[in-house]
């Protein structure tokens, strides 16, 4: 049987490194085939997934500079149940890739809203004359740079190497430490792992209602690595919560934490107990 994979493509994407690397500890976990599946669209790829034409989706869920990818929290509250089964940190790298023979010539500047973002500071003090253009992935333009040389894409230097385009400036990310965190959508549920997380909705306009819920974790020592908002879309003002939390669905604190958090929340989602992929194998 051969294991389906969807993530965001077409070739060259950070997304496709990812999935890659998945694939790669996959392989060194167990003998089957696994074949990656590009998706025009994060969206698309969780729609993919959900529809059960592939096994796993590998979605962008955080970066180190731009904080949340907002769509794959939105799809993945929208399309549960679901579960996560494990996250790889993908360092970030990103490369300004353009058959323009000098940075003063380009005039418009390609990629994907989150490439474009991280690489701010950087565009603002050389290209600050150029257009900055959005497109669905990093890769989207690629096809289309040698026709037009006055224009330049942000992405990878593995993504400029498969299409054999040149780099005009290399590593012009703002922050060096870039890396985004990515989860492996599936539908088998997993009990055991190093990361829980869930995202609820409070009841409206009780006071200390947050504090309430977010106390079940403290008075049992359990740590919350991370906790955000998104707004439910339903009204101005609601809010969905997304937590992260140390910890294994089996440990008795944890179990009573979230008996305690059902209390308090109006709709109580639990996402995945899970372990990062090895640094290693990203290297």
């Amino acid at each position: 049987m051969t294991i389906k994979i969807a993530h965001l493509g077409p070739a060259g994407t950070n997304a496709e490194a990812a999935a890659f690397t998945y694939q790669e500890w996959l392989q060194s976990q167990q003998q089957q085939d696994i074949e990656l599946i590009p998706c025009q669209s994060i969206a698309q790829s969780l729609y993919t997934w959900a529809q059960g034409e592939v096994d796993l989706a590998v979605v962008p869920i955080e970066n180190s500079i731009q904080g949340s990818v907002a769509i794959s929290l939105d799809l993945v509250w929208e399309l549960h149940p679901l579960s996560i089964c494990h996250q790889i940190i993908l360092p970030i790298h990103h490369a300004l890739i353009s058959f323009a023979p000098e940075i003063s010539l380009i005039k418009e500047v390609h990629s994907h809203p989150q490439a474009l973002a991280q690489c701010q500071r950087w565009l603002e003090k050389h290209i600050h004359h150029a257009p900055l253009i959005e497109t669905k992935s990093t890769t989207e333009i690629l096809q289309h740079l040698e026709a037009r040389p006055e224009i330049a894409a942000i992405a990878s230097p593995r993504a400029a190497q498969l299409y054999q385009l040149p780099i005009l400036a290399d590593t012009i990310n703002d922050f060096q430490k870039n890396c985004t965190r990515f989860w492996v959508l599936s539908k088998t549920p997993q009990s055991e792992g190093e990361v829980i997380s869930l995202a609820f909705t409070l009841p409206a306009k009780i006071p200390g209602v947050l504090v309430n819920a977010l106390e079940v974790f403290s008075r049992r020592n359990i740590n919350l690595s991370r906790i955000e908002s998104r707004p439910t879309k339903r009204s101005l003002g609601e809010y969905l919560f997304f937590v992260d939390l140390d910890g294994c669905l089996s440990d008795e604190a944890v179990k009573k934490a979230l008996a305690e958090l059902q209390t308090h929340t109006e709709i109580l989602k639990i996402f995945g107990n899970y372990r990062t992929i090895p640094q290693a194998i990203l290297a």
